[in-house]
């Protein structure tokens, strides 16, 4: 069965960096499209990033465009998610998740094949 876990995830200042990871276990990542998806307290899952499998393409929402870089290591089995430059609106639990259709992850369907179970990133003084 293939399973997602996300890590890296933690507590940042403003202005500050992380980046998580999205480790696949089971099954290989490298004929799915992945993204990240993060939901803030009391607000609905928006999606924050996406990678094809086939050329790599990558999309950003507006909010990560120039801060985040999302890449993917299909030697390691691992997706990633750079953040920089930090800000408290990006507090959330942050997942990711994978699907054979690039369509359906970077257009933010929520019925995707597969999701990990979260990680909270929180940015704050």
């Amino acid at each position: 069965q293939l399973q997602l876990v996300e890590s890296g995830g933690g507590l940042v200042q403003p202005g500050g960096s992380l980046r998580l990871s999205c480790a696949a276990s089971g099954f290989t990542l490298d004929v799915y499209a992945i993204g990240w998806f993060r939901q803030a307290p009391g607000k609905e899952r928006e999606g924050v990033s996406c990678i094809s499998s086939s050329d790599g393409s990558t999309y950003y929402a507006d909010s990560a465009k120039g801060r985040f870089t999302i890449s993917r290591d299909n030697a390691k089995n691992t997706a990633y998610l750079q953040m920089n430059s930090l800000k408290p609106e990006d507090t959330a639990v942050y997942y990711c998740a994978a699907d054979h259709s690039t369509d359906y992850v970077c257009l933010g369907y929520k019925n995707l094949e597969v999701w990990g179970q979260g990680t909270l990133v929180t940015v704050s003084s």
